[in-house]
């Protein structure tokens, strides 16, 4: 196939070296707007462009202050919070490399990044990320301190962020010009970041992206004008995942605010408190959220749900309308008006009622997801890309998008479509390779800047629509081809009590799942069918319960070719999480680490 032709804008040609330059000038630019809001307690804290400027510059003379120069690494081990950004920023005026690290991350591979890395000072959330890093202290001679945000210090080798931020002010005192010396030293090619990939088996890989990742990243965001400076984010998203890290790049050349807080558990209830403009997501949370509005629905029943299930049948047909470009007029325009009174803006609200779009990234977003949304008139803009694009490759426009395609390429990347299937990109947001690890460079990234991303992809009236993954392809021993995600997109989307579903067969005769259902949902969906105060494990055992996951399963199995029908399935007995190596922290699901876990059921649904 043709590649897709790079796109210019003159924005891009004149872009800042770095990070740092970036984020000062964006200080001097709109120094009175906020740029953080951050919860404390019941409330919300603001922060405006110059007072984040003015801590940032304390915490990297700081930082100066301990010797820190340029690409030397400084890790954060935290959730994602103020702070996190704060710290970030910090080291990248003091023309350092931060070296991220999930806080989910177990002790062994926190050594092994930490040691990989050659980190020299990290930031660590509080004493549980703290004992990490000490555990393996005799094993980090490079490591000379750790910066606690939560906690106390031990006077010598913790400190806490404040006290980091106390020496600043007194290297600032004593070297004015200090910073400003350090980020006028930092190149576009210099190191900025490494992400180790959470990866599904063996050791994770430093993904090395420099400071023109990133800046071309923020840039090329704003050069589409999707996003605005009196917008709003709400922030939740792992910092230590690059799909984080990129809406800190596209603050910082939009210069729009950031509500900040990472706790999953409080993101609804927060969206309708702080009622930003538009929100990142991986899909999971779309699909928790469209679940819960069916069940919630489905509990009223009565007239409210046939009032609900009116408006969306009126909703889906001016969706298909507003996809063919086209609005609704005369009757259809007046019941789509009724409609959206009494039940699309009540949808509306509970995201805080001013949201402009989501945007979706990490995973797969379900067709059906996207477009029940967009029924209750609720616009998901889906992108893609990896680790090694710095996130940011390919996104729908709000004025130009089609479902079940991630829209087309970022200003100034390329794009291809290998004989095999294979999508290749290639840009400035590409990374310069794996740390320590110039054999598996070499297996992705051409020498002429081609990546090979490992999805499998094809291109439609130039925008990007990707099938698979091409390590997650399954062949059965017939000989045929699935492709698992398609397929378990499918079952989040129909069933509301889904949590998660792992398709297997590569190399068998047929095709089988392994599923998990979704706790509190299955609890009220057993109460409602007579299976009352039972545990967990007990429901997902029940007879009942099977029986009502056989119905969701024929009916992908009628929407699918007859080789990628589920013959058997079985509920596991606990839900998939992040803790057990289950899931990445960007709640995808390990499929190798899931399959060998479970490798007995599995086998038994063959046997049988």
């Amino acid at each position: 196939m043709p590649d897709a032709p790079a796109q210019a804008d003159p924005k891009l040609s004149d872009r800042p070296p770095s990070v740092a330059r970036m984020f000062l000038d964006r200080v001097a630019a709109t120094p009175d707007r906020e740029a953080f809001r951050s919860p404390v307690g019941d409330e919300w804290s603001s922060m405006t462009w110059a007072e984040a400027g003015e801590q940032v510059a304390d915490l990297a003379a700081g930082l100066l202050s301990l010797g820190i120069a340029l690409e030397d690494r400084v890790a954060i081990a935290s959730s994602t919070r103020v702070e996190w950004l704060l710290a970030d920023l910090a080291v990248m005026c003091a023309g350092g490399a931060t070296t991220t690290v999930y806080p989910s991350t177990s002790d062994d591979d926190v050594g092994f990044i930490l040691s990989d890395s050659g980190s020299r000072i990290v930031f660590a959330e509080n004493a549980g990320q703290v004992e990490k890093v000490s555990t393996h202290r005799d094993e980090l001679p490079a490591v000379e301190r750790v910066v606690v945000f939560d906690g106390d210090g031990d006077g010598d080798w913790v400190i806490t962020l404040d006290e980091l931020a106390a020496r600043g002010r007194v290297h600032r005192k004593d070297f004015p010009d200090a910073v400003e010396k350090a980020v006028a030293g930092i190149g576009s090619d210099n190191l900025a970041t490494l992400i180790y990939t959470s990866g599904t088996t063996g050791r994770p890989k430093g993904v090395r992206l420099t400071q023109d990742c990133w800046v071309y990243e923020g840039v090329a965001i704003d050069s589409l004008g999707i996003l605005r400076e009196d917008d709003l984010q709400y922030l939740w998203l792992p910092l230590s995942h690059s799909f984080g890290k990129v809406l800190e790049a596209a603050q910082l050349a939009v210069g729009f605010s950031s509500a900040v807080d990472g706790n999953v558990d409080r993101l609804i209830d927060n969206l309708a408190v702080v009622r930003p403009t538009f929100m990142a997501a991986a899909p999971r949370i779309f699909e928790k959220a469209h679940s819960r509005i069916k069940r919630m629905t489905n509990a009223e029943g009565g007239a409210k749900k046939k009032v609900f299930d009116w408006a969306f049948v009126v909703g889906h047909k001016v969706s298909t309308l507003r996809q063919e470009g086209k609005e609704p007029t005369g009757f259809l325009k007046a019941q789509h008006q009724v409609a959206d009174k009494l039940v699309f803006t009540k949808i509306k609200d509970r995201f805080g009622g001013r949201l402009r779009y989501f945007v979706s990234g990490s995973a797969a977003l379900n067709r059906d997801i996207a477009e029940w949304f967009h029924a209750a008139d609720i616009l998901i803009l889906e992108g893609y890309g990896l680790t090694e694009t710095s996130a940011f490759a390919f996104v729908n426009r709000p004025e130009h998008w089609k479902f079940g395609t991630v829209g087309e390429p970022a200003p100034g990347t390329e794009v291809k479509i290998a004989s095999d299937g294979e999508i290749l990109v290639r840009g400035p947001g590409v990374m310069s390779g794996y740390h320590n690890n110039p054999k598996q460079t070499a297996e992705v990234l051409t020498e002429d800047g081609w990546f090979h991303t490992g999805d499998i992809g094809e291109l439609d009236d130039g925008m990007l629509r990707i099938t698979d993954r091409k390590k997650d392809l399954i062949k059965t021993s017939g000989g045929k081809y699935v492709a698992p995600q398609s397929i378990e997109g499918l079952f989040q989307a129909l069933c509301p009590y889904a949590s998660q579903i792992v398709v297997h067969g590569d190399g068998r005769n047929y095709v089988v799942a392994l599923v998990t259902l979704d706790e509190a949902a299955i609890a009220e969906w057993a109460k409602e069918n007579g299976i009352p105060d039972s545990s967990y494990e007990e429901i997902v055992g029940h007879d009942k319960t099977r029986e009502m996951v056989q119905g969701y399963i024929d009916q992908i199995n009628g929407r699918v070719n007859r080789w990628e029908t589920i013959k058997k399935f079985a509920i596991l007995p606990k839900d998939l999480t992040i803790e057990d190596g289950d899931l990445t922290p960007s709640l995808k699901v390990k499929r190798k680490a899931v399959e060998a876990k479970y490798a007995d059921a599995l086998d038994r649904m063959y046997a049988e």
